[in-house]
């Protein structure tokens, strides 16, 4: 990885506050930023019936880097390539060094190229953490994270993620987890983990009456958290990454708190260790 946040765009307004988000988390960090727009065959159709070349593409893009670079005084790259969003997107982040993506989404319905459901396919095809923004402007970079923990299986990246970007803004984790043994011993050892690397930290324990996702985009509203953690799952042939209706329901969720969603590097998924 090479310090660099890349943001693809469609020029939508949601895609320009992925954009501002990104720009602030980049700033903070140092990170280089690096905007992308991928021309698949819906934008060759459209710059064909604007009587526009693909320099105008490029025209936009430099605009765009030209105002980042002047209020923010970030390093900034932008590339604009032809392609598929399902797999440009994580091409690009390969070849760059990507440490994080932010990507904009109206909602699991909508009209642009790079939101509603098509979104899903990006996340799930990345190899390194996604930020899902919406419209709604966050001025603060991370100061409180909430990580829903749902089983003892799979969440030791989760935890590691999370005390990385907990020690980097100097933030809260504010752990939203089901009942049961099993959980209860995972959370005691990531807590354990949080403890050694100086993570500031909280437990719920949610209802088990009630939609465990509704629960914590509630809990996350409550606190007015500003970013919510969570992990994708593979499918039963170990071959690619899925998202379920309980993924769905945080990453679209209606109080529009960014989600960052993390495909798991090993394919099988380890339980909690002592670490």
């Amino acid at each position: 990885m090479n310090n660099i946040v890349l943001i693809p765009t469609d020029f939508s307004e949601v895609a320009s506050n992925a954009i501002k988000q990104a720009v602030k988390v980049a700033k903070f960090l140092k990170f280089k930023v690096y905007i992308l727009n991928v021309i698949d065959k819906n934008a060759k159709t459209y710059l064909k019936k604007e009587n526009l070349t693909v320099s105008s593409i490029d025209e936009k893009l430099n605009k765009i880097a030209s105002e980042i670079v002047k209020e923010n005084n970030v390093e900034v790259v932008t590339e604009s390539r032809e392609g598929s969003i399902f797999t440009t997107i994580s091409d690009v982040a390969k070849e760059i060094g990507a440490n994080l993506i932010f990507l904009g989404t109206h909602g699991k319905v909508g009209v642009q190229k790079l939101t509603g459901s098509l979104a899903l396919k990006v996340i799930t095809s990345s190899h390194v953490p996604v930020i899902v923004v919406q419209k709604r402007a966050f001025e603060n970079v991370y100061t409180d994270i909430v990580l829903p923990i749902t089983s003892d299986v799979g969440p030791w990246e989760k935890t590691k993620w999370a005390t990385y970007i907990a020690n980097e803004f100097n933030a809260t984790i504010h752990i939203f987890q089901l009942s049961g043994k099993k959980i209860d011993d995972a959370v005691k050892q990531i807590t354990g983990h949080f403890e050694k690397n100086k993570v500031a930290f909280t437990i719920k324990i949610a209802d088990k009456t009630t939609n465990f996702s509704k629960q914590v985009v509630d809990y996350s509203t409550s606190i007015n958290t500003d970013l919510i953690m969570i992990m994708t799952n593979l499918d039963k042939a170990l071959t690619k990454f899925i998202l379920g209706t309980y993924d769905e329901q945080i990453i679209f969720n209606i109080s529009q708190i960014p989600t960052l969603c993390i495909n798991p590097i090993k394919f099988n998924w380890e339980k909690i260790v002592t670490q």
